[in-house]
């Protein structure tokens, strides 16, 4: 099972070497086009990102709850942009 920091790697890897902006990585796992992450689009990015399918929704989740600050289920830019820097 891969630890926080090797899942953090992987996304970190993703979006650096996939995306020239942080906005161009939001809006492309933005398939909603709503201007926030749902689990569904999270996991898309952990999937790109070579995380286990195993525990996908599980970071997804996690991930939510941890940067999730209005509480809507969703990440949205502002909470992404954090979460991003945290990175």
């Amino acid at each position: 099972m891969s630890s926080k920091k090797d899942i953090v790697k992987k996304i970190r890897i993703v979006l650096t070497q996939h995306f020239n902006t942080q906005e161009e990585a939001f809006d492309f796992f933005d398939k909603s086009g709503n201007g926030k992450l749902n689990k569904s689009e999270i996991v898309t990015l952990l999937k790109k990102a070579k995380v286990s399918g195993f525990i996908r929704g599980l970071v997804a989740k996690k991930l939510i709850d941890g940067y999730d600050n209005n509480k809507d289920k969703e990440v949205n830019w502002k909470e992404f942009k954090k979460a991003i820097k945290e990175l």
